[in-house]
């Protein structure tokens, strides 16, 4: 990438449980494979879920002797100024991304991080409970009513953005976990996204499964990117590798046109 400052990458939904360190961790390595200079930096300094993913790696690097793509990584206190504009500073610095992932709770730090955001990436599962975090739809005709609370934060967010530098923020709603819900709620739900999107601007992408191997390469920080550590692929590796892909393929980001996996 020929620009000195990194594309930021904030990976941001308040309600837990939506895939979000898992994903963010898979677009990370999945950057990193590709050669790009990645950094990361884990806001939510009491789950630490990312930065927990990337110390399992180093641990698996070094025990194994494996040269895998690691990113720079770091966690804030969630507590400093200092330290968070230190943070963002220093791993800007040679950096073609930087990645950050926030808590899955209202945090000053991630609503700083989010105004901050090129792409900025909200994982949610396919369900009501998880859409009435940007929007309320009529319990009878699940038409949408209006937009929700975290919705008229991401629109303040890009009015200051716009306003510090002029920037745009590319909203990312990820669809997760899509497979195991039941047929016409999904429907439901989706028409409701496209309702929401096209009123308040957001576009909409699928993302990762629901699949036991995303929570079993959590102890070894591997990813779909490190297949020649499984041995043998079995149809599920192969699945969520094409998930990845796509996901990969749909976030747009700079030369991500580039082959991802051998």
């Amino acid at each position: 990438m020929s620009h000195s400052a990194p594309h930021v990458i904030v990976f941001a939904n308040e309600k837990g449980g939506t895939g979000k360190s898992t994903t963010a961790v898979h677009v990370a390595i999945a950057l990193a494979a590709k050669g790009a200079r990645v950094a990361a930096l884990d806001l939510d300094h009491r789950q630490r879920t990312m930065g927990r993913y990337f110390d399992n790696r180093a641990a698996t690097i070094k025990r194994l002797g494996r040269d895998l793509p690691m990113p720079r990584h770091a966690t804030h206190d969630g507590e400093s100024l200092p330290r968070y504009q230190g943070l963002i500073e220093q791993l800007s610095q040679d950096s073609d991304f930087l990645i950050i992932d926030t808590p899955g709770r209202d945090d000053r730090f991630a609503r700083m991080a989010c105004q901050r955001a090129d792409s900025l990436v909200t994982p949610m599962n396919d369900s009501f409970v998880d859409f009435d975090l940007i929007g309320q739809v009529d319990p009878t005709s699940y038409k949408v009513t209006r937009p929700s609370f975290y919705a008229e934060l991401i629109w303040d967010a890009r009015k200051a953005r716009a306003k510090t530098d002029g920037g745009t923020i590319d909203w990312v709603v990820l669809r997760n976990r899509l497979q195991h819900i039941e047929a016409r709620n999904m429907r439901r739900v989706s028409d409701a996204l496209t309702q929401l999107a096209k009123r308040i601007g957001f576009r909409i992408i699928p993302g990762l499964g629901e699949r036991v191997i995303y929570r079993e390469m959590f102890p070894a920080g591997l990813t779909m990117i490190d297949s020649r550590e499984f041995g043998e692929m079995g149809l599920g590796h192969v699945a969520a590798r094409q998930e990845l892909r796509e996901m990969m393929a749909g976030l747009g980001l700079p030369e991500i046109a580039l082959p991802l996996f051998a």
